[in-house]
């Protein structure tokens, strides 16, 4: 954790030492769907749920096709999966019991990342992007069923869920050029979820891949 919050404070530095140098500044919009899964440590992820994300993205170009990417968007982030002696439903008196638990988050994401791109040729620039994303939790619910009874459904789960989430990205797409400085913008993102959503005594990490679809103004 003390490694994760030592880099997410580099690339925040970073992001302003960008920011300071940057010779041209490019803001744009983005909404577009993501399939989140879970990974359990006391249990099993059970495969994948449809997310969403809109919001802002900007990319500060500091040198030919070369860019620090951030933005500002609120995504959501649903995994489900099977979490033995889930608290705090789960009794001790019944022995070992697995629980289908669906984890519906909402964050407030800040990606923090650089962006290489190719030289345009006919119209394109494909691109590479690697970084972190900072996670501040806006809402979260979750879905609860043992033996197929359901226990808690699209319950408010803020007490059962941590507030910050940290993530790294990494993707790769194309940008196309329509005209001027408008660009329509696609491709594909994999967020490894690095911190615990879940509090004590389960570690629950969610992850997602993202379908990237924007416009650069």
């Amino acid at each position: 954790m003390k490694r994760t919050l030592l880099a997410l404070l580099f690339s925040i530095t970073s992001a302003s030492l960008f920011a300071q140098e940057a010779s041209q500044v490019r803001l744009g919009l983005t909404a577009h769907p993501n399939f989140g899964f879970l990974k359990v440590e006391d249990g099993e992820g059970s495969g994948l749920s449809t997310g969403f994300t809109y919001g802002l993205m900007s990319d500060f170009e500091f040198a030919e096709n070369y860019c620090f990417a951030t933005g500002l968007t609120v995504t959501s982030i649903n995994g489900a999966g099977k979490i033995i002696n889930y608290q705090p439903y789960h009794n001790a008196s019944a022995g070992q019991t697995a629980y289908d638990v669906k984890y519906k988050m909402q964050y407030l994401q800040i990606p923090l990342s650089i962006k290489l791109k190719t030289d345009e040729k006919d119209d394109m620039k494909w691109y590479g992007q690697f970084g972190l994303t900072t996670d501040f939790r806006i809402g979260a619910r979750q879905d609860v069923e043992q033996a197929n009874t359901p226990l808690a459904d699209d319950l408010k789960a803020t007490n059962n869920t941590k507030f910050l989430r940290a993530g790294m990205l990494i993707g790769g797409g194309v940008e196309y050029s329509l005209s001027g400085k408008t660009s329509l913008l696609g491709g594909i993102t994999y967020n490894n979820g690095l911190t615990n959503i879940a509090k004590k005594p389960h570690t629950v990490k969610n992850h997602y891949v993202a379908l990237n679809i924007g416009v650069f103004f």
